[in-house]
């Protein structure tokens, strides 16, 4: 699969061979799902906590005699029933990720990638380098591209400069390769990969 590659200023850079094994997939939503669902499910805090009656500081004096009251035996205080008693199966600190195979979370990422390709949204450049780290003149590179919501995949190492610059642009994300991931491609409207991030992909599932 043949692609066309152009500069940051939107001029023709050559062409680029996209590996089929890698951009060619027709894309399977369930496996984009299940990898999207672990991410999802990796990154909660998981720290919601309520406190339990054994953790209610409360007296633990009987709260009235057992019989001849009329009404229901109670003893502690500490219960749920009572306002200011611990809660019932509240939440506690805990893990909420689940697992999910090495093999099946390289999929997900090649199906990711060539869903892009076939909807069309797929951009390469030449690099993603900036001489001045200037968001003004990034923008107006961007607007060139008809970029506006885009995910900017580098190399191992991203362009202080052009990094600098696109930390101020809402929704424009950058990247390095070893960040890429199913979840940001799909929540950005276009990928835009460079050379080297196209290299380090052939690399990585060769």
């Amino acid at each position: 699969m043949e692609l066309k590659v152009t500069t940051l200023e939107g001029k023709a850079a050559g062409s680029v061979q996209l590996s089929d094994g890698i951009f060619g997939l027709e894309p399977r939503k369930d496996i984009i799902q299940r990898c999207v669902q672990w991410q999802l499910n990796k990154r909660q805090a998981g720290t919601h906590k309520t406190k339990d009656r054994a953790e209610i500081w409360r007296t633990g004096k009987k709260m009235y005699k057992q019989k001849g009251t009329g009404g229901a035996r109670h003893g502690s205080a500490r219960v749920p029933q009572f306002r200011g008693g611990g809660r019932a199966f509240g939440p506690v600190v805990r893990s909420h990720a689940t697992g999910l195979p090495k093999k099946v979370r390289a999929l997900a990422l090649r199906h990711a990638l060539s869903a892009k390709v076939k909807d069309g949204s797929l951009i390469v450049i030449d690099k993603a380098a900036l001489e001045a780290a200037k968001t003004k003149a990034l923008i107006g590179h961007f607007s060139g591209l008809g970029l506006t919501n885009a995910l900017i995949i580098d190399g191992a190492e991203l362009h202080g400069g052009f990094a600098t610059a696109a930390r101020n642009i809402p929704n424009i994300d950058v990247l390095p390769i070893q960040g890429i991931n199913v979840y940001d491609i799909l929540r950005r409207e276009k990928l835009v990969l460079t050379k080297a991030a196209l290299d380090a992909l052939e690399a990585r599932f060769k």
